[in-house]
């Protein structure tokens, strides 16, 4: 099975209650098969050097093809 990792954006209520307090009003989170890892991220590109890492990772984990 091929896993799907995606970057999401979160708005207004959405945003955990921290990041609100720091006057945030939009995240970014990961996706993996469409549930959240990880954190929420303040900027984009924080969220997609997160995403490069789960990719690395599934890539890592997936079994050599045998040609």
């Amino acid at each position: 099975m091929q896993s799907k990792v995606d970057v999401a954006v979160m708005i207004g209520s959405g945003v955990p209650a921290s990041l609100r307090a720091l006057g945030r009003r939009v995240c970014w989170v990961v996706l993996l098969n469409g549930e959240p890892k990880g954190t929420a991220f303040s900027s984009r590109d924080e969220a997609e050097e997160c995403k490069a890492a789960w990719l690395a990772q599934l890539n890592a984990e997936k079994p050599d093809s045998l040609h």
